[in-house]
């Protein structure tokens, strides 16, 4: 085990699999000569030239129908869009190409490419470089879509993501690249999806993805000084979603808490709360809780920017609520 920041464990990753497999190559905004704007790029264009670490356009619509395109013709392209704000600008590419040229050419390509992005509030970035939109592409079939929380599943998911022969939107949080923790040594994969238990409990699960595995892990400490045990499941991968991990720990603990930094409204949080009250409704004591985001623009200022997104104490409080009304 070695101690890294998040962005170096991806830094790792993507060596590990370029020096593995002389097919996979890396594009997009900066990458090259900069590093990349969050330096997972760093130095790469050094040891393995242009040709495989390459400097693009500022055109998303153009990086995207590179992935595609590289893909489909033997090379295992990992692109970078910058924010995940711009994402929207290469829907095209997602929707109408890459989730579903496998199934009208009859599997007669595959498309194994992975789609980096940044997202997230916290940075004081602005209304247009912080949002989160894991939503809006894990609606869409035939793309998977992964958004780690800590160091060692940065860099175990990106390889995993690299050698999937499917697209693979990887979700990285800006606030989260220089967190630090431990990350296996030499060659790590994690399965894609597969939650984990982040920390086990048995009063109360508090379900959530990126950053908010944190905050959740920050609430459920602050509830352990109450005698509340909360349980966090990481979910780790959008989709697939390891629904099995999340219903068996709410059939333990017979409340849920479920928590996402995207929108409230038509958040992913709504599908994590469909699929409990599905599979695991006679087990609950109490309704899911869902919290998101407030439903407007992210604030340029950091602390009102900090006010309309979930937090330990938020999370805390929702899951304090669940127990008090369970045991109501």
């Amino acid at each position: 085990m070695a101690e890294l920041r998040y962005a170096e464990a991806l830094h790792a990753a993507l060596l590990g699999e370029m020096r593995r497999d002389s097919s996979v190559v890396v594009f997009g905004e900066d990458v090259g000569v900069y590093g990349g704007v969050f330096k997972v790029t760093r130095d790469m264009q050094a040891e393995f030239g242009p040709e495989r670490v390459r400097d693009t356009p500022i055109s998303e619509q153009v990086i995207a129908g590179m992935a595609v395109g590289a893909s489909m013709m033997g090379l295992k392209p990992v692109a970078e869009i910058m924010y995940i704000d711009f994402l929207p600008l290469c829907l095209d590419q997602l929707l109408n190409q890459a989730s579903v040229l496998p199934f009208v050419w009859g599997d007669q390509v595959t498309l194994p490419f992975v789609l980096r992005t940044q997202g997230g509030a916290g940075a004081g970035a602005g209304a247009q470089h912080s949002k989160s939109l894991e939503a809006m592409v894990a609606h869409i079939p035939g793309i998977k879509v992964v958004m780690p929380a800590t160091p060692a599943d940065a860099k175990g998911l990106l390889a995993a993501a690299i050698r999937d022969p499917n697209p693979v939107v990887f979700i990285e949080h800006k606030f989260l690249y220089n967190t630090r923790g431990p990350v296996p040594d030499g060659e790590h994969l994690v399965e894609i999806g597969k939650a984990a238990i982040a920390r086990p409990g048995g009063d109360v699960t508090i379900v959530a993805s990126s950053r908010m595995v944190l905050e959740s892990l920050k609430a459920a400490e602050a509830l352990a000084t109450e005698g509340i045990s909360a349980e966090v499941v990481d979910i780790r991968t959008l989709r697939p979603l390891d629904a099995a991990t999340i219903v068996e720990s709410v059939r333990r603990t017979h409340r849920c808490v479920v928590v996402n930094e995207g929108w409230r409204f038509g958040g992913y949080g709504a599908e994590l709360a469909a699929t409990i009250g599905e599979f695991a409704f006679g087990w609950l004591d109490a309704p899911v809780a869902r919290l998101g985001a407030l439903d407007m623009p992210v604030p340029y200022s950091q602390p009102l920017e900090l006010a309309t997104i979930p937090d330990a104490a938020r999370i805390a409080a929702a899951a304090r609520d669940a127990v008090r009304a369970g045991h109501g």
